[in-house]
């Protein structure tokens, strides 16, 4: 086995990982959890109760200056 064949395994091994890491990524059965992932950022709902359980938050803070 020399240099060259090495070589070729190496990047038919790189090309599978590839084709299986899209194909993991683009699954329908992932659509949703991505989506929801997806929407993290965006996620501000301040729970009433939450906000009673941490009365000095940042917001709070922000307040006062």
């Amino acid at each position: 086995m020399d240099i060259n064949t090495l070589k070729g395994l190496s990047t038919v091994l790189v090309m599978i990982t590839f084709l299986g890491i899209c194909w993991w990524a683009f699954s329908p059965s992932r659509r949703k959890g991505f989506n929801d992932a997806a929407n993290l950022p965006f996620a501000d709902d301040v729970d009433p109760q939450q906000h009673k359980l941490h009365p000095n938050s940042d917001e709070d803070k922000a307040d006062k200056l």
